[in-house]
């Protein structure tokens, strides 16, 4: 579980990331590199749930969007200073009691 937890957040940091680090090419004349950069974690981003053990690809892909909620928030709260508020919060658990619901229930 451990591991799978680890594979999420390091996916999610890799989109977040490669996607900001594009955003900030593009939208705020940052140099190139930083694009460049952005698209090299996005493509980690593409293979780093395939590391996961789980066999099904668009569970892993629907479990991996509740991990993104969480960490977009918390990101926005890291970078941007925004800080969540009580819905927020709730939100993040939802999200995070879905993906153990999906993932760890007990199937046949």
């Amino acid at each position: 579980m451990f591991v799978a937890i680890v594979l999420f957040v390091l996916a999610g940091l890799a989109e977040i990331g490669g996607g900001y680090l594009v955003w900030l090419w593009l939208r705020e004349d940052k140099p190139m590199i930083y694009g460049m950069l952005g698209g090299l974690l996005l493509v980690l981003y593409g293979i780093i749930p395939t590391l996961q053990q789980f066999p099904n690809f668009g569970r892993v892909y629907a479990a991996y969007g509740g991990i993104f909620v969480v960490l977009a928030v918390l990101w926005g709260w890291g970078i941007d200073r925004k800080v969540p508020d009580s819905y927020d919060w709730m939100g993040m658990l939802l999200c995070l009691a879905g993906v153990a619901v999906m993932l760890w229930a007990p199937r046949q």
